[in-house]
């Protein structure tokens, strides 16, 4: 990915946090010689590995996960918060349009997880994590031989992370007083994008 000095982030806690926070995720493979994408949901388990590791499952019949030989790289792409960003925002009118977005690459080699207890456990985790904010969170009370059925239909894997990159692009190419009319506007825009992008770059651009 390319990352300019002042967009590159560096402290896994803010790229975990981003992670977690969007958790529906790429994963980009080689399949005879070209990429292959599947969007998936992840947990992230950072007890699990040095770097972290990212969990996740797909569909038997997806045949990605016939590609994972135990030792080439796969990268994952989590997408963060991103918006336009209107040229007219700036105090200088002379520029051009771009995108201010929050984004992290996460490698490592996938490894199948065949242990069906543990897969149980991962797909609980994963419905925990997602249905705990519910008034009534579905408690996944389902019969056992159709419980078995669709765990059988799914391959479970696991990606111990070896390299972590992060980006922020986030207007700290601009001056003060341009960073401090995109953040307004962004927070002005009926869009929860925008309003997203515009949080963060008030965490990132701090005013007294």
């Amino acid at each position: 990915m390319y990352i300019p000095t002042f967009n590159a982030v560096h402290d896994p806690a803010i790229l975990f946090d981003l992670m977690r926070h969007f958790s529906f995720a790429t994963l980009v493979t080689n399949h005879e010689g070209a990429p292959f994408a599947t969007h998936l949901p992840f947990l992230l388990d950072t007890d699990a590995s040095e770097r972290g590791t990212l969990i996740a499952h797909m569909a038997r019949g997806n045949t990605q996960w016939r590609d994972f030989d135990g030792v080439t790289e796969a990268l994952t792409i989590f997408q963060g918060a991103h918006a336009y960003i209107s040229p007219s925002w700036y105090e200088e009118p002379v520029s051009v349009p771009t995108w201010n977005y929050a984004v992290a690459h996460a490698y490592g080699v996938p490894r199948v997880i065949e242990d069906e207890s543990r897969v149980r456990v991962i797909l609980r985790d994963l419905v925990d994590l997602h249905e705990g904010a519910f008034d009534a969170p579905w408690p996944m009370d389902l019969p056992e031989d159709y419980l078995r059925k669709q765990v059988s239909a799914i391959v479970a894997f696991e990606i111990p992370i070896t390299r972590l990159e992060g980006k922020l692009k986030m207007s700290q190419n601009r001056s003060s007083d341009d960073q401090r009319r995109v953040i307004e506007a962004l927070s002005a825009s009926p869009d929860g994008n925008a309003q997203a992008v515009g949080a963060v770059m008030r965490a990132v651009h701090p005013r007294d």
